[in-house]
């Protein structure tokens, strides 16, 4: 039986549980190696910004497999909103989304009303995503200030030993990580 992503049953296995009870992994993304965990377990993100040094109130990017994982961000919003996000994915644009309702939390959300989004075309994001039935964090594997791993090597080197899983795969063809675009505004911001 053929497979839309190059990861195995156990692997797929691996990374549910690994979501599932809190953990923080790495994986390959378009275009940098990303770290990802349930964004609804506080500690698993705080995780992550202690990992990145990263300020809670800069936020974190949401990585979905389909429009539907994240039908509760878009159905709030004016149609014309909701297809100016669509026609970004999938692709490799995160577009910050209104948060109408705060339905995604603060620690991930920052200091920010809307929230930044971005369904991945990206086989093990997907892969990722599908496992556990919703979207994830999505945040470029680097400590503050150092470039974004671009390969296994250097996620470890970066991390040796305080992740709980490094998802095997390939980047996509991308240089550059995912343009920012506000959907209200039409603003790229990155």
């Amino acid at each position: 039986m053929a497979t839309d992503h190059p990861l195995t049953d156990w692997q797929l296995h691996c990374a549910r549980r690994t979501l599932q009870q809190g953990g923080v992994l790495a994986y390959p993304t378009e275009a940098v190696w990303g770290l990802g965990c349930d964004p609804w377990n506080e500690v698993a993100v705080q995780r992550i910004l202690d990992l990145k040094q990263r300020p809670v109130h800069k936020g974190m990017i949401l990585v979905a497999a389909s429009l539907e994982q994240i039908a509760f961000l878009l159905n709030p919003l004016p149609q014309d909103l909701q297809q100016r996000a669509r026609q970004h994915w999938p692709g490799p644009v995160t577009c910050l989304l209104p948060d109408v309702h705060q339905q995604v939390p603060e620690w991930v959300r920052g200091e920010h009303s809307s929230i930044a989004v971005r369904v991945s075309a990206h086989p093990v994001v997907k892969a990722l995503c599908n496992v556990v039935g919703r979207p994830l964090v999505s945040t470029s594997c680097n400590p503050a200030g150092r470039a974004p791993a671009r390969s296994p090597w250097q996620v470890q080197g970066y991390f040796h030993g305080q992740l709980d899983w490094v998802v095997p795969g390939a980047l996509g063809g991308n240089r550059q990580p995912s343009r920012i675009i506000d959907i209200v505004t039409g603003q790229q911001l990155r």
